[in-house]
């Protein structure tokens, strides 16, 4: 019971270590597989899809690969299956010559990740090789003297395979003076050595035929044969003997072709041809035999091929030395080959992204590279940098493994290509360096919108354009590249006048350039305001705005309006004026008689008015203010001066082309209400002149009224004349009573004509009667009458009430004209 307890606690540590080697290998990402070498190209290695936990439709997409070390690739990656095999034929003794355990070492990498896993693939032997021996013939001297028991060294075979199929016995067949004895070396190989087992007889037998058989340890076994002749000699009393029985040679690995390593020496105490000693190689690989070269007459050891520390570092012969009586002796040449920096460090690329996008974040693996320096110690110790981008770095991964990744964020715009150069630097004297350069582009995000090239737009249209016009273009750039930077033009929508926007102004999509759809008036629209958008081709798509002033330009194509006087009805189009004046014979130089008035409906320049007189009855008589249309009178009004003045008013706008308009006044010279009614019916008794229906109304009215005004004025004095005759008699029958009333306080005939003469009219007439004028002035330059007499003075005929209001009249320049109520 305690021996089976010893066992399991010895099993368990055993355990405990394999799992925590798998944890370990699962841990770093390895993979370790075991196969037979000269296999066929396409054998099944390993199913690393399964054990990586690859889903088999996502290997085609992920882009995953197979990388060995070396130009040779052993193995590769079936995408369908995923399973690793072979690409080559491969030969574990040509790969691994001197190594126990051959191991070859790949690298799975999954781009679309930018990871790798290790795999290591152990080769393991197949007994496909024989022993050999270099040479298949062998002759031996010995004395007929030569004692029973001793022992002669054999040529040795050589097995490139390993383990149970490398050399494993030897057999001597052919006669029975001699036996086999086989000894270990120092590092386990077996020696075989010939045992004189019968003294020999030179007169019996002077030449003995023996064969010599290796053997390895394969399933079949394969043997090897080498023919022994053995040849008896007389006496031969001493032997050779070397100097030293090991020589240790350290040379470096760029020694030239030709140079001696190290001279053997042997001494032989015979003379003659028992005395000359020989020498040759006992034991030397097929690949030694290639470099080195012995001298069977002087012993030196020359090189006769390159060395190279990288494939072979240390070399063990063993020399014999042999005089002419078959005696010898043996030694070992130990040669170390020591490294020189001979070899710069190679950069392999593993997987890189040629194409980037410049929205990874920062830490995006861009490139896996693996450094190898096939040097030794401080020669193979490699310092990597990288250069050609500050936005990247390099960063380092296990072992010689290294990551190439973003450091911060990428900007197409500034850079959108990159060439990183990967440098390796070893460390010897001098040192050897090697560099790989990745060209990588950065692929466009659209993280730019379109930028307009103005901040704000304006343009100036002169209105009565045509339709379809160009305004002006508006222009907006993208940073980005592509379909990102292709920029399309819209307008935002809108209403001028209540109609859309897009009734009146389009923008080319392509081009930005925006056109007038109608003609524009500038007294209808004087200015347009918009927005136009550019809007690029990314996905989300990005856009900006700018605003847009239209300003409409006025041109002269109104002409003055004249509001007054106002133009002539059409049944008064042959009466020759458009409108009455009156203005006194009296009135003084400067006098305001009328006033033209005139609007534009442009702006601006085109909206100044001047106004000229261009036609008169009476050519000095009136003046117009150029700037104001006022009409006044030039000098005093002479007798011999038309009452009816015809004036023709030319009102001009100050455009190019200037644009006119004129009109007529007809101006009377009256200063009483009769020579205004004899003035207005000659005007409308003259042939040719017929006056309109309303003007005659007008008169008639007028007659009418000034009629009534003279009954009135009769039947006043009637009244006053009964009153007086009924105070005469009176008076003739009571004159004490009347005797104190004075003369002055009677008025005849004759004040009344007084009152008649101090009263005028002052009539403004036109064609059109609604807009004619009638006015009565305020005051006159006659006297006017007394409003109340004297205490001492009798009362005046008219006017008994002392109470009454005293009225006035008086005859002023003709100023503003009222309107004339019928």
């Amino acid at each position: 019971m305690s021996a089976e307890g010893g066992r399991l606690g010895r099993r368990e540590p055993v355990l405990l270590w394999t799992v925590l080697v798998i944890a370990w290998d699962a841990a770093w990402g390895q993979l370790r597989y075991s196969v037979p070498e000269e296999l066929p190209k396409g054998s099944f290695v390993g199913d690393v899809a399964k054990d990586l936990g690859l889903e088999l439709p996502a290997l085609s997409d992920r882009g995953i690969r197979v990388a060995s070390e070396g130009r040779t690739q052993y193995f590769a990656l079936q995408g369908k299956t995923g399973h690793l095999v072979t690409a080559e034929r491969i030969d574990r003794e040509q790969l691994c010559e001197s190594v126990q355990q051959c191991v070859l070492r790949c690298e799975v990498i999954v781009e679309g990740e930018m990871k790798f896993y290790e795999i290591e693939v152990e080769i393991t032997d197949v007994n496909d090789n024989a022993p050999s021996f270099r040479q298949e013939e062998k002759e031996l001297r010995m004395s007929e003297t030569t004692a029973p028991g001793t022992r002669f060294p054999l040529i040795r075979a050589h097995d490139q395979d390993s383990g149970p199929n490398s050399l494993q016995r030897y057999e001597l067949s052919g006669d029975e003076h001699f036996s086999l004895a086989v000894q270990a070396g120092p590092g386990g190989d077996q020696r075989p050595e010939l045992v004189l087992a019968k003294a020999l007889d030179r007169e019996e037998a002077a030449c003995h035929q023996l064969v010599l058989r290796a053997s390895d340890g394969g399933e079949p076994a394969r043997t090897g044969t080498a023919r022994i002749r053995v040849a008896v000699l007389d006496a031969n009393d001493n032997a050779p003997v070397f100097s030293q029985a090991e020589y240790t040679v350290r040379v470096s690995e760029d020694v030239p072709v030709g140079s001696v390593l190290v001279t053997l020496k042997a001494t032989d105490a015979d003379e003659g041809l028992n005395g000359h000693v020989k020498y040759s190689l006992m034991k030397i690989t097929d690949k030694a035999s290639k470099i080195f070269e012995l001298d069977s007459e002087t012993g030196t050891l020359t090189i006769v091929g390159c060395l190279d520390f990288e494939e072979v570092s240390a070399h063990e012969l063993e020399v014999q030395a042999h005089d002419g009586g078959g005696l010898f002796d043996t030694a070992k040449v130990l040669v170390t080959v020591t490294d020189v920096n001979d070899n710069a460090p190679e950069i392999s690329v593993r997987s890189y992204l040629s194409e980037i996008s410049e929205d990874v974040p920062p830490g995006t693996v861009v490139a896996l590279l693996h450094v190898h320096d096939r040097d030794s110690e401080t020669n193979s110790q490699v310092r990597c940098s990288l250069g050609g981008g500050a936005q990247f770095r390099l960063r380092s991964s296990q072992g010689s493994h290294y990551s190439v990744v973003t450091a911060g964020e990428l900007d197409r715009e500034k850079v959108s290509e990159y060439n990183l150069t990967v440098r390796a630097v070893d460390g010897g004297s001098p040192a050897l360096e090697s560099s790989a350069v990745l060209e990588l582009r950065v692929l466009d995000v659209n993280d730019n919108a379109p930028v307009f090239a103005e901040e704000r737009y304006s343009a100036r249209l002169a209105e009565n354009n045509a339709a379809g016009a160009l305004v002006l273009t508006v222009r907006a750039s993208d940073e980005d590249w592509g379909q990102n930077a292709r920029v399309r033009y819209r307008l935002s929508e809108g209403r001028v006048r209540g109609a859309p926007l897009s009734s009146y102004v389009s923008v080319q999509a392509e081009t930005g350039a925006l056109y007038a759809l109608r003609s524009f008036d500038y007294e209808e629209v004087r200015e347009v305001r918009l927005w136009v958008w550019a809007e690029d081709g990314g996905a989300p798509a990005l856009s900006s705005n700018v605003s847009v002033r239209l300003e409409i330009v006025d041109e002269n194509d109104n002409a003055p309006q004249v509001l007054y006087p106002p133009p002539p009805p059409p049944s008064a189009a042959g009466s020759g004026w458009a409108g009455v004046e009156l203005a006194p014979r009296s009135a003084e130089p400067g006098a305001l008689v009328a006033k033209v008035v005139a609007v534009d409906a442009d702006s601006g320049q085109n909206a100044w008015l001047s106004y000229e007189l261009a036609k008169a009855t009476e050519p000095g008589l009136f003046r117009v203010g150029l700037h104001s249309g006022e009409v006044r009178t030039a000098r005093f009004p002479l007798a011999r001066d038309a009452a009816r003045q015809s004036l023709v008013v030319v009102v001009k706008d100050h455009g190019r082309p200037a644009l006119s308009a004129t009109a007529t006044l007809t101006v009377v010279l009256a200063e009483s209400v009769a020579e205004l009614l004899s003035e207005l019916g000659s005007a409308a008794a003259a042939p040719g002149e017929p006056a309109g229906s309303l003007t005659r109304w007008l008169v008639l009215a007028v007659a009418a009224v000034s009629c009534l005004f003279f009954a009135f004025l009769l039947l006043l004095l009637a009244l006053r004349l009964r009153r007086w005759r009924r105070s005469q008699l009176l008076a003739a029958s009571g004159s004490a009573a009347l005797r104190g009333v004075p003369a002055s306080h009677f008025v005849g005939i004759d004040g009344v004509r007084a009152f008649l003469h101090s009263y005028s009219h002052e009539v403004s007439l036109t064609a059109d009667s609604r807009k004619s004028h009638l006015r009565l002035s305020s005051g006159s330059c006659c006297d006017t009458l007394p409003a109340r007499p004297p205490p001492d003075e009798p009362a005046p005929l008219l006017g008994e009430d002392p109470s009454a209001p005293s009225v006035s009249f008086s005859r002023e320049p003709l100023s503003a004209p009222l309107p004339f109520l019928c």
